[in-house]
């Protein structure tokens, strides 16, 4: 089954990873994955940086992910830098060694650019091109229940999104979000515009201060007051911090599995321990042996 498919039966599960750097070992994220798929999950999906950096170690894993027969990977992949000719080839690179989703983004722009210098300027342009030129991947798209921090408006957002769909998308998977009331809200706009696609949520687990912080606000994401109380009561002790925040995302992964969501996506951070806590205290899935 595809990750399409799997959602249109029940709600999926399924976890984001990060490579490392290009200087640094793989191992250690081999082994979270090894840690990760004790838990079953229906995709994990792997990042790479603005413009491409990292794109090397991303493939790799990817590989990897494909190579060990436990789930479905899903790579992310953007218009910074990239043109059509160097996009073909890659999108048949990803097709070669057997991954056949992806995660269609416009990209954040690296420091300094103002534009992607790419063929391609929005990732609806990018979505198009891809399921007309390839059309063996489920592709997903990126959605933004508290708005994307350059779109001047909730419509002009929406509509952005509408057009992501309209290009040939299968499902959303969202920014993160910590405020449910308000992503309820949102789900009930983009129905409205006529966003019919599955949206797959993603939690970012609460686990240290300053991460939580920089996280939410570089992308332009509300912090509610019961985070800020977390935030205010317990900043100064690393410890009870992270005690509270597991606490805290339990709370919230239930509270979005209360509001009807498609599916859940955790992004671990490649912190295998902390999400093994939130998941098993979550009673979402147990992990095998």
């Amino acid at each position: 089954m595809n990750v399409l498919e799997i959602m249109e039966e029940r709600m999926s599960f399924s976890f984001e990873v990060f490579p490392p750097k290009a200087d640094k070992p793989l191992e250690p994220l081999l082994e979270t994955l090894d840690h990760l798929y004790k838990f079953k999950p229906d995709f994990i999906s792997c990042t790479y940086g603005a413009g491409g950096t990292n794109a090397g170690r991303n493939v790799e894993i990817c590989q990897a992910i494909k190579k060990s027969g436990q789930t479905i990977p899903v790579t992310h992949y953007t218009c910074i830098g990239n043109t059509i000719d160097k996009i073909n080839q890659e999108l048949q690179g990803y097709l070669n060694i057997g991954v056949d989703h992806i995660l269609a983004l416009r990209g954040d722009f690296p420091k300094g650019w103002e534009e992607t210098r790419g063929d391609f300027d929005y990732a609806n342009e990018l979505v198009a091109h891809i399921r007309e030129s390839f059309p063996q991947f489920i592709i997903a798209v990126a959605g933004n229940p508290e708005k994307h921090f350059e779109s001047n408006s909730f419509a002009d957002d929406i509509a952005h999104l509408r057009m992501k769909q309209d290009a040939g998308a299968d499902f959303i998977m969202t920014q993160l979000c910590y405020d449910v009331e308000h992503y309820e809200w949102w789900v009930e706009a983009i129905r409205k515009a006529g966003i019919y696609l599955p949206i797959d949520v993603g939690v970012m687990p609460v686990l240290q201060k300053e991460p939580t912080i920089r996280m939410a606000v570089s992308n332009g994401s509300a912090i509610p007051r019961d985070l800020a109380e977390i935030i205010a009561r317990y900043g100064d002790n690393p410890e009870d911090f992270k005690k509270a925040g597991k606490e805290y995302t339990v709370k919230l992964i239930h509270k979005f599995i209360s509001a009807g969501i498609d599916g859940l996506h955790i992004y671990t951070l490649n912190k295998w321990r902390d999400v093994a806590d939130i998941i098993n205290d979550a009673g979402i899935r147990k992990m095998s042996e």
